[in-house]
């Protein structure tokens, strides 16, 4: 799968999609080189503590990117190992990114996003 910027009409990164609540659970903990990014559909809940993020057993720093549900990027962050973030308002997607992610590709708050096939 293609995350792709719809706005700026650019690739953002392969990605994988965390679709059971293992892969939801385990995200990229213990990756040394994060190649692929990875998209969590957040559960249904009007709680900012459901798109919350926990960065424990992280080997490397990621971009996180808070989807809202127009599709569009609400927040981003760039997180450190063992660190835990609330973002102001709750997500429909979660996306992780190999850290400077948001600065190579320009990506910008309010940016349409999409999940592309191959």
């Amino acid at each position: 799968m293609i995350l792709f910027n719809k706005t700026k009409n650019k690739k953002i990164s392969e990605v994988d999609i965390a679709d059971s609540y293992f892969k939801r659970l385990k995200g990229l903990m213990f990756k040394k080189n994060i190649e692929r990014g990875l998209v969590f559909k957040v559960p249904e809940s009007q709680h900012p503590l459901r798109s919350s993020i926990q960065m424990f057993f992280m080997r490397t720093s990621l971009d996180i990117l808070f989807i809202n549900e127009e599709n569009k990027i609400h927040e981003m962050v760039t997180l450190r190992a063992w660190n835990i973030y609330v973002p102001k308002k709750p997500a429909k997607y979660i996306v992780e990114l190999k850290e400077n992610t948001i600065t190579t590709k320009n990506i910008e708050i309010n940016d349409e996003i999409i999940i592309k096939c191959g």
